[in-house]
Order: C-alpha cells, then structure tokens, then sequence
C-alpha cells in the first residue's frame, strides 16, 4: 500500500521530532567534556580518605584473628564509622557536582556510590551485630561483615585511585601534546 503525500509528511516530522529529541538528550553530555578542576580535587582528596579507609578496614578485619576485647572492636568500628563518614561526605559533594562533570568524572562517581552504600551497610551491621553481643565477637556473620568491608574499602580506594591516576595521565598527555604539536593544529608556545 503505498504511503500519501500526507503520510510522508507525518513520517518526516515524526523522524525530526524524534531526531531532535534524542540530539537535545544528548547536547548536555557533549557540551560537559571540560573537566572540573573543583571535581579534580575532591577526587584527589577522596583518593587520601579511600586509603585511610582501606588500611583502617584491614586492620578491623585483622581483629577477627586476634584476642582482643569487644571494647577494641568497638572503639575499631568508630574509628571505621568517622572513616566511612568523611568519604561519604566527599562523595556526596562529587555527587552534587555531578551535572557539571566530565564524562569520566562522572564515572568515577558513579562507580563509588554503589561501594560507599556497601561499606556503610556493613559498617552498620557491624557495630548493630557488636552492640546487641557485648562481647569478644566470633561469630563468622560479623568476621563477614568485616571481610566484605576490607574488601570493599580496598576496592574502593584501587578505582579512585585509577581515576585520579588516570587524570594525571591525560593532563600529562595533553601538555606533550601541546609540546609536540599533535592533534591541535596549533603552534605550541615556547
């Protein structure tokens, strides 16, 4: 059956409208590839309390193989709360700042969120698990809880570590770029 004049024209708006729709969704997105320096920064800064963390959570975890008291872990489990506090606070300013973020900053904090509400979930069960014991703890749910926190913590502290690596790459890339004359079309300053 073939299609009308009127169909035609029906089809070409439907085709443009959907065009522009989906070119509008992604305008923002390229118009955002400029890093933010501000995002830089709590990421670096995020990086520092990352590996506090993971070396706090390891040593937490240690403590499952020790004969230590309930109150050590106790005073442990504060130590990694304040830990999981002060990046969480980071985070929820990198979050905040998300809209004005760089494709791969964007990324870095998408990928911390899910880590950071692992660790404070298994933070929480610790010290619930720790409270409502009042004793040495041996039971393998709360040696689990503080596995999976070491774990999680390391992993965390690895991938924001990357990211800010890999920052330090590009920009390092871009001025040797710059250097050489490569990709710019631009005569480089001397």
């Amino acid at each position: 059956m073939p299609i009308s004049n009127r169909g035609k024209c029906s089809l070409i708006a439907l085709a443009l409208l959907t065009s522009m729709f989906l070119l509008s969704g992604l305008a923002p997105a390229q118009q955002n590839n400029e890093e933010n320096a501000e995002v830089s920064r709590l990421l670096s800064d995020a990086r520092e309390k990352a590996a506090v963390l993971s070396r706090d959570a390891d040593e937490m975890e240690a403590l499952t193989r020790s004969e230590v008291s309930w109150q050590t872990h106790a005073s442990m489990l504060d130590t990694m709360k304040d830990d999981v506090n002060d990046l969480a606070k980071s985070v929820e300013k990198l979050n905040a700042m998300r809209d004005s973020a760089s494709p791969w900053q964007k990324q870095a904090i998408d990928r911390m969120i899910p880590l950071m509400k692992d660790l404070a979930s298994n933070t929480t069960a610790a010290i619930n698990h720790l409270r409502d014991l009042q004793s040495r703890p041996v039971s393998e749910e709360y040696a689990n809880y503080l596995r999976q926190n070491s774990e999680t913590a390391k992993q965390l502290s690895e991938m924001i570590s990357s990211f800010v690596d890999y920052n330090q790459t590009r920009a390092k890339l871009e001025k040797l770029e710059q250097k050489l004359e490569i990709g710019t079309g631009k005569r480089a300053s001397r």
